[in-house]
């Protein structure tokens, strides 16, 4: 197996299928949409070049700002759920009764699809049938908040789903970052006289600071492209108030059959990601983070 692995033909040989796949599902789409971003074209007709014009329009377009505000909004709760998830996943560590059945409850969204949680939500939150509304008129409240059709209060709605869509992901990997802690190096703690939250925020988060940082990248750049709970809740309703970049782009090319624009979307998008995953690394390697 040595001699197999440390020929240079056997490992061109493996690399090939999984580059030629790479390629062909990851970066000809992604030359084909910059491309289409140069020309008018409605999926089915002759294609128009018009060069740099879409991005000219994107760069004036209120509603692609607007989506955008919406993505880096997501993207912010998300990073602030993270917190809510290491402290469930701290506690979870510890040796507790009902440890083991609380993981299992806090990953029964993963098991779920995106389509079956947003019908769950869609009813949670209906005007007068939802447990929310139900809840408040039962304290008396007379006139209870329409959330999905609220401008002002649809944004935040749709992040509780999303939020609890994803933490049974993220509880799950800071408990296994946690549990490959060295049992000598919190004993250690222990025996120098560390309390509980003590050997949790001086040595254990400290040492699982790179599973963090990655986490963070995950739950920034997800929430940035993230489209489908929020396209079948509201589809980006009311009146744009819960449009995101992914759901204004598909909106854009499946709907309004503007293929040209919408392709120009998608290479802004991807953009966005880039640049975010960037600006997020740097900041998460700067000295004392």
């Amino acid at each position: 197996m040595n001699e197999v692995l440390a020929s240079r033909k056997a490992i061109i040989f493996y690399i090939i299928p999984a580059l030629l796949l790479v390629v062909l599902f990851m970066y000809i789409p992604l030359i084909l949409t910059g491309y289409y971003g140069l020309m008018e074209w409605n999926g089915m007709g002759e294609m128009i070049f018009t060069g740099l014009d879409h991005y000219r329009r994107l760069i004036g377009d209120p509603l692609f700002w607007d989506s955008a505000k919406h993505s880096l909004m997501l993207g912010l709760f998300s990073t602030l759920a993270l917190v809510a998830y290491l402290i469930v996943s701290l506690i979870l560590s510890q040796k507790m009764k009902g440890a083991n059945l609380l993981r299992k409850i806090y990953l029964i969204p993963m098991l779920l699809s995106s389509v079956a949680i947003a019908q769950l939500w869609l009813r949670i939150y209906h005007p007068t049938n939802g447990i929310f509304n139900t809840f408040l008129i039962y304290l008396g409240v007379e006139n209870p908040p329409t959330w999905l059709a609220d401008p002002n209060l649809v944004l935040y709605a749709l992040f509780v789903p999303i939020i609890w869509q994803y933490a049974g992901f993220y509880i799950l990997i800071y408990y296994t970052a946690l549990k490959n802690i060295s049992v000598d190096v919190l004993e250690a703690a222990s025996m120098d006289g560390a309390n509980v939250w003590q050997t949790a925020w001086k040595i254990k988060v400290p040492m699982i600071m790179d599973i963090i940082k990655v986490t963070v990248i995950l739950a920034v750049v997800g929430s940035l492209k993230y489209f489908d709970l929020i396209f079948v809740m509201t589809g980006g309703g009311p009146n744009g108030a819960s449009e995101v970049l992914a759901s204004y782009m598909y909106r854009t090319a499946f709907r309004s059959f503007d293929f040209g624009y919408g392709s120009a979307l998608a290479f802004a998008l991807l953009l966005v990601c880039l640049i975010t995953t960037v600006v997020v690394r740097k900041i998460t390697t700067l000295k004392g983070v």
